[in-house]
């Protein structure tokens, strides 16, 4: 899953957001900067905390289905040379 941008999407969402509530509370103009600057660093890097979660369980994921792909694929195997095995052999 791409998820490469998600940071910058939840950054931009928050700065928005802020400018928002900036706007309607008429904060003066050097206020507003410094509350927005503070809000886009912290949401961005709210977001990589995120994604990094995210890809990690992920990844996890992705190996804990490799690993039961080759526990059946060792099953099968097994059981089909268990199948030879017990077949009789028949002599000419």
């Amino acid at each position: 899953m791409n998820r490469n941008n998600f940071p910058l999407v939840l950054m931009l969402v928050a700065g928005a957001v802020t400018c928002v509530i900036n706007l309607i509370r008429q904060y003066p103009m050097p206020g507003q900067l410094v509350v927005l600057f503070i809000v886009l660093v912290v949401f961005y890097l709210l977001g990589c905390v995120v994604k990094w979660t995210l890809d990690f369980f992920d990844a996890q994921n992705e190996k804990k289905a490799a690993e039961e792909g080759e526990v059946i694929e060792k099953e099968s195997e097994q059981t089909e040379q268990e199948a030879k095995d017990s077949k009789p052999e028949q002599e000419d």
